[in-house]
Parts: structure tokens; C-alpha cells; sequence
């Protein structure tokens, strides 16, 4: 294909790719389901010209990646250690893992039950399914009050990083006794220590380095500290979120010697612009991610009559079990954190490391793609019923205020 082609197909593609970013500020669709459509539209396109060798699978699982440290960065970066949000994190740890718990578990007794495969082969395809996306909820969240998102960010956020350490958790345990447990329990420590240890270094390397190019430099280095991790099984994500953590409030540590030798005058500025880069990278990263994912998905599998008995049944479960949680456990109000569990990335992720010894069936591509769109759908529904709700309540308050001031308007006069 001619390199100008190419060129502007890819320019082209970020362009539309801003343009639904605008689109879902507005209709509250999220911007990946309409990038998803157009993958998928694109497939269809390639294919009436007769081009259909273009095989880009493969580069899913590293594009999803690199777009899933981002994101995670991403959203960290914005956060800010206070006392008073030692609660929400509480709150939102235990919701993201008791919820995370609760529908893989419910999920895989239906899959146990539905084909007689052993637990393990069930658990390791249930938890893709009981993945909050961060990549869907973040960016989907701008709008809402301050309160919600942060609780958005948090949750999504512990629900990939717990997914991941349950997921590599079952896949390598084929029973779940006391060593197991423990042997999750080492690599967890290890990982936060190690995760420690790499956020000093790299604040240290942010004062240190004077050269032009600095940003690129260090989210490069912490891909790669993210791969070794994930080679040696840890929870590499734990990193990220402590690194983005750890540098946005740096300021607040309260030791002399930490402030003395790592902080500097700029970091508040330098952190700015890493944020800024984060975010457009992730941009970009998420933009080609579900492109390709919707160019390379059968939509003819959704027609399946198991696939959709069994997509609705999963939808169904995520959200009792949602629901059930936020209410009675978490008192959180249900509007509209109720409806923020979107499947997407992470789900895709995991998802495709799942060897083929251990696939439940050949329609398992179908209900993925049904999960991801019926959450993605049902998150829309939610994000347009809390604006509505929003506006209404604003409306109201300000007819509140115009009759109040008509009748003191009207004592006033009574008095003359």
C-alpha cells in the first residue's frame, strides 16, 4: 500500500478519533464504542475492495498494554493524598475487590454449570468478565461532579490491578490452599516495596535530568520496569498507580531529608507537562487499541442465541452484584456509580492471555463482544440519567430562587 495512503489513513483516524471525544462530552456514548464502529466499519470496507491479508491481531496485547499503564498514570496523576480521601479509598478498595470477587465467583458456577469444565478453566475465563475497564470509565467520567469521579478513578483503577493479581493467581494455581495464598502474599509485598523503591528513583531522575526531552524518557523506562515485573508474575500495575500517586503528592511527605534531596522548585510545573503527555499518549494508545479491536472482531458471532442467553446473564449478574454492594454495604448512592462498570481493555487483555487449553468454546469471542457493548450501552444510559437529573434539580432550584425572590418582592410592596 502507498506510504501516502497510509499517512492519511492515520492522520485521518486521530482526527475522527477527537471528533467522538466531542461526540461523547454530548450524547454520553463512549468515544470507544464509536471507534469500535468504526473498526468494524472499516473491516467491512477493506473487505468490498478485496483486501482482507491485513492481519494486526497480534499487536492487541502490546498496544492494550502500554494504553493500560497510561491510562492507570493517567488517572493516578490527577489524584491528591489527603486525609479526608483515606475513606473514599477505603471505601473504593473494598468495593473494587468485593465486587471483583463476588461476579467472577457467581460467574464461574454458571459457566461450571452450563459445560461441566473444571474450576479453574471457569474462574480463569470468569474474571475477564469482572473487570471494571478504567480505559472506558475514566475518560467516560470528565463531566461528573468531583465526588463521583474520584470514586470512578479509584475504583476502576484497584479493579484492574486486583483483576490482575486474581487472574495470574488462578491461571497459575490449580488449587487454591494455604501456600498459595502465601505465595500471593509474598509477591504482594514484594511488589509495593519494589514500587517504592522505583518512585524515589524516578522523582530523583525527574530533579537530575536537564535535557530537552525528559517526559518520554521516564515512561519508557517505566514500560519497561512494567515488563519485568509482568515476567516475573507481579502485579506490575501496582507500580504505575503508586508512581502517579506518589509523584502528584511528593510535596506532602514529611520528611527533611526526602524534601531536602528530591524536591525542587519545578515539580509542580515538570508534573503538569508529564500529565499532559500521559494523556495525549493514552489518547493516542486507546485510539488505535479498540480501532484494531473492532477490525478484528466477528460481529456475525453476537447472532448466537448461547451467546446472547448467557451475554444477558452475565450483564445481569455484574450488576446485582453491583447494586447489591453499593447499597447495602458501601452506602453509596446508586445514581450513577451503579452504571459505571464498563468491560473493555483489561477484559480484551486477559481475555487473549488465556492459553487455548483453558478457552471455554468457540463462542467465547461473541460473549466478550456482548459484555463489552451491553456495560459500554447501560454506562451511557446511566451517564445521560444523572445529566438529566442534574439539569432537572438545577431548574427546579432556580424556579426555588425566582419565586422566593417574587414574593419577598411582593412583601416588600405589601409593606408600602
Amino acid at each position: 500500500m502507498d506510504t501516502t495512503y497510509i499517512l492519511i489513513f492515520l492522520s485521518l483516524v486521530v482526527v475522527f478519533s477527537y471528533i467522538f471525544d466531542l461526540v461523547a462530552k454530548r450524547t454520553k456514548i463512549p468515544s470507544v464504542l464509536l471507534l469500535f464502529g468504526t473498526g468494524l466499519g472499516l473491516q467491512y470496507i477493506l473487505h468490498y475492495f478485496g483486501i482482507d491479508s491485513l492481519n494486526v491481531s497480534q499487536a492487541l496485547p502490546v498496544i492494550g498494554t502500554v494504553g493500560l499503564v497510561l491510562i492507570v498514570l493517567e488517572g493516578a496523576l490527577e489524584l491528591r493524598f489527603e486525609k479526608d480521601k483515606l475513606k473514599l479509598i477505603r471505601k473504593t478498595f473494598g468495593s473494587a475487590f468485593f465486587i471483583l470477587i463476588a461476579t467472577s465467583l457467581v460467574i464461574t458456577f454458571i459457566f461450571r454449570y452450563v459445560t461441566h469444565l473444571p474450576f479453574q478453566t471457569c474462574l480463569v475465563n470468569s474474571i475477564p468478565l469482572g473487570i471494571i475497564s478504567s480505559a472506558i470509565a475514566i475518560p467516560s467520567v470528565a463531566d461528573l461532579n468531583k465526588a463521583d469521579r474520584e470514586f470512578v478513578i479509584y475504583d476502576s483503577s484497584f479493579s484492574d490491578i486486583l483483576g490482575i493479581m486474581f487472574f495470574n493467581f488462578a491461571i497459575q494455581n490449580e488449587t487454591y490452599g494455604i501456600k498459595s495464598y502465601l505465595n500471593l502474599t509474598q509477591d504482594t509485598i514484594i511488589t509495593l516495596v519494589f514500587a517504592q523503591v522505583i518512585s524515589i528513583v524516578f522523582l530523583f531522575l525527574m530533579k537530575r535530568i536537564t535535557h530537552h526531552i525528559k517526559f518520554f524518557l521516564i515512561l519508557s523506562l517505566l514500560i519497561l520496569v512494567y515488563a519485568i515485573g509482568k515476567y516475573y508474575h507481579l502485579s506490575s500495575l501496582i507500580v504505575v498507580l503508586f508512581l502517579g500517586l506518589f509523584l502528584n503528592n511528593a510535596e506532602m511527605i514529611p520528611i527533611a531529608k526526602f524534601k531536602k534531596y528530591l524536591l525542587y522548585d519545578k515539580l509542580r510545573n515538570d508534573l503538569n507537562q508529564f500529565l499532559l503527555l500521559t494523556a495525549e499518549s493514552a489518547f493516542i494508545i486507546r485510539t488505535f487499541f479498540f480501532l484494531i479491536f473492532g477490525y478484528n472482531m466477528d460481529i456475525n458471532s453476537l447472532l448466537s442465541l448461547s451467546v446472547l442467553m448467557n451475554g444477558l446473564i452475565i450483564v445481569g449478574i455484574i450488576y446485582v452484584v453491583r447494586g447489591l454492594y453499593l447499597k447495602y454495604v458501601s452506602k453509596s448512592r446508586l445514581l450513577p456509580l451503579l452504571f459505571i462498570s464498563p468491560r473493555g481493555l483489561i477484559s480484551i487483555l486477559l481475555f487473549y492471555s488465556i492459553p487455548d487449553s483453558m478457552r471455554l468454546s468457540d463462542t467465547a469471542d461473541g460473549l466478550l463482544l456482548f459484555v463489552i457493548l451491553a456495560t459500554s450501552l447501560i454506562m451511557t444510559y446511566g451517564l445521560v440519567a444523572t445529566t438529566k437529573e442534574k439539569e432537572t434539580s438545577e431548574e427546579s432550584a432556580s424556579s426555588e430562587n425566582g419565586s422566593t425572590a417574587s414574593d419577598e418582592g411582593n412583601l416588600a410592596l405589601e409593606g408600602e
